[in-house]
């Protein structure tokens, strides 16, 4: 390949967009930046106790042009000259209503400050009875459409988060045309064109996320709809039949971005897709291969061919979908809805007092905390009198995804020490991995190994370890602090020819692997009968949920 071949690849998440700039012949990166939603930072629009999580969709186009800016002004204009492509990858689902020229209803003056005007986050949970209502009408149905997502649809899912817009906001359902997943409308937003008849769907997020399948015509029936709500049926002519792996391109960027950004107006634009599964192309994920990306949330991550999967339907996992990650292969979810966020709650409980008090001193000591806390509970061994804690904070995910599911910690006495929890609150995230693991191998899946991305994977041996031992595998870290902005830009680099596949891509682009964690199989038959007490404890949580 000759030389000075650029692509950017973009990565949205939770709280922050992050832009990589890189060399398409070898994924060296030339440039990076990142920058924070500030809407989403200033916590506006939001109700953790309502679970309500919205984003303002001018955070993301302010945001962009920021780290664009940026990387603009680190490598030049002679750099931002050759770039031939960008993708982007984003959380899911996190959906929009919009209008009829595709335009997010937020961006428009009589509903920028309505929440139900803006990105529904991938943890808003607000649509609890409307997943419900889903579920029971799709196994009554003559197709099942949930059939390809584990069986279950989710409240983090884009049908129940609209279908919830629908009915308690008249207004803003009355202004609604179509909606659209955050990952299309950046797409759509770059190439100038978003209007939802023209738009490139995701497949990535329509299967996962929408219960999209080629073999029942692409999204769920409008009569299916209808029953619903007729509000929804209507919008079924406006939406989509097909969708698009991720190695396609979308178009270029649209001449006024391109001269606003200093980018060509030559540059491809890829189809988008889910960052978790975009950061497992960069991960280098191959057949069989579980990628773990672990973060506030986790998301697994996993690819096999198609003749070793036949008609299996995997129950409880997030979706199957034929080239959501590799075009060709069925790409698996699954995932725990708080990983990270377990011991950032642990982390504000504690801190709770000096907040309160001596404000200065909470900020002065909360960076030091988790790792003093790591240090402390690495030094404890798991036992028969160890603390047992589940890590439903944010309802279950996989298997079997359950919103209302409670976290919850048990064996307590007055000898307890706060590293004695932290340790059980790890230890509770990895029985969540485990459960994962189960569950697919249970169902006739194969898994052969196991990798690692995001932050903790490269912060924390002592969680990693533990997982390990608790999966009685292998896990090897990534060693990439941005897996997915780097697959983002693999992905980038097929959309605008460089590469014929996304393996060709990732086997040039790809980053090495760093630490491999080797399970402690003796700690591993101590965590066996640990997990059996976990277990147990789900089981009295749901009844007593149930109960009350």
């Amino acid at each position: 390949m000759s030389a000075e071949r650029y692509v950017i690849g973009v990565d949205f998440g939770s709280d922050s967009c992050r832009a990589v700039l890189m060399d398409a012949c070898d994924g060296r990166r030339v440039a990076d930046s990142s920058c924070e939603y500030p809407r989403w930072i200033a916590g506006k629009y939001c109700d953790p106790a309502g679970d309500r999580y919205r984003q303002h969709p001018q955070d993301y186009i302010d945001v962009f042009r920021h780290v664009i800016g940026e990387i603009a002004a680190k490598a030049g204009a002679s750099v931002m000259a050759k770039v031939e492509g960008m993708s982007f990858d984003t959380t899911a689902s996190t959906p929009v209503l919009v209008d009829g020229n595709g335009t997010p209803l937020a961006l428009l003056p009589e509903f920028a400050e309505d929440p139900d005007a803006m990105f529904i986050l991938w943890k808003d949970h607000t649509s609890k009875a409307e997943a419900d209502e889903i579920n029971a009408l799709a196994h009554g149905w003559d197709v099942d459409y949930t059939s390809f997502s584990g069986g279950i649809y989710s409240p983090e899912w884009a049908w129940a988060k609209v279908l919830h817009v629908l009915r308690t906001n008249d207004r803003v359902a009355g202004a609604a045309c179509s909606w659209m997943e955050h990952c299309d409308w950046m797409t759509a937003w770059l190439t100038g064109d978003t209007r939802p008849e023209k738009i490139f769907r995701s497949r990535c997020a329509a299967g996962h996320k929408a219960m999209w399948r080629a073999e029942w015509g692409g999204l769920p029936s409008e009569e299916f709809l209808n029953r619903l709500d007729p509000r929804l049926g209507a919008m079924r002519a406006r939406l989509y039949e097909d969708s698009y792996t991720s190695d396609v391109c979308a178009g270029t960027i649209c001449p006024e971005l391109a001269a606003e950004l200093g980018l060509p107006g030559t540059m491809k634009v890829g189809v988008g897709a889910i960052d978790a599964h975009v950061g497992a192309v960069g991960a280098s994920i191959s057949e069989d291969v579980l990628t773990r990306i672990v973060g506030t949330s986790t998301c697994d991550i996993l690819v096999s061919a198609a003749e070793n999967v036949g008609d299996r339907r995997i129950k409880g996992i997030c979706g199957q979908v034929n080239g959501s990650v590799i075009p060709g292969l069925i790409g698996f979810e699954a995932g725990q809805a708080a990983f990270g966020d377990v011991y950032a709650w642990y982390k504000r409980l504690l801190l709770w007092p000096l907040q309160e008090f001596l404000p200065e001193e909470a900020d002065r000591i909360g960076g030091k905390l988790l790792p003093a806390l790591e240090k402390a509970a690495a030094g404890i061994e798991p036992g028969p009198a160890s603390v047992i804690a589940l890590d439903w904070f944010n309802g279950r995910r996989t298997p079997d995804s359950d919103q209302r599911v409670k976290g919850a910690v048990a064996g307590l006495t007055l000898g307890t020490t706060a590293p004695m929890i932290y340790r059980a609150l790890i230890e509770a995230t990895a029985f969540g991995t485990k459960a994962i693991v189960d569950r697919f191998r249970e169902e006739g899946v194969i898994i052969k190994s196991v990798l690692a991305i995001g932050g903790i994977s490269q912060k924390s041996p002592l969680v990693m370890q533990t997982m390990a031992d608790v999966i009685g595998m292998p896990v090897s870290v990534v060693d990439c602090d941005q897996a997915c902005a780097l697959g983002a830009g693999m992905l980038a680099a097929v959309a605008a020819g460089i590469y014929k596949t996304v393996p060709e891509a990732q086997k040039a682009m790809r980053s090495p692997l760093g630490k491999t964690y080797v399970p402690d199989m003796d700690r591993n038959r101590i965590y066996m009968e640990l997990y059996r007490r976990y277990e147990a404890l789900g089981a009295f949580s749901r009844e007593d949920m149930k109960n009350s």
